[in-house]
């Protein structure tokens, strides 16, 4: 199945500001609704009551430097 890549932000920012995101995004997922903004774009999707939940953490080693870094990924997904 081909892959529609409709949203994407990334940058470094604060954990406080990570933290104050994850609480807004929290309320707007219990509403129903989400609404995600950046600078050039916005779009709104409907959360479905049962979705599927995924937490992520992982530990990626840099082959060359051996620098590891870490990915903490929070996932909802749902079939139309």
């Amino acid at each position: 199945m081909p892959e529609e890549e409709l949203f994407k932000t990334e940058e470094a920012v604060p954990r406080t500001e990570i933290a104050e995101a994850l609480r807004d995004t929290a309320d707007q997922i219990e509403s129903g609704d989400v609404t995600l903004v950046n600078d050039a774009e916005e779009q709104t999707v409907t959360v479905p009551e049962r979705p599927r939940f995924e937490v992520e953490l992982e530990r990626l080693t840099d082959s060359e430097t051996g620098e590891q870094r870490y990915e903490l990924e929070y996932e909802i997904r749902w079939t139309k």
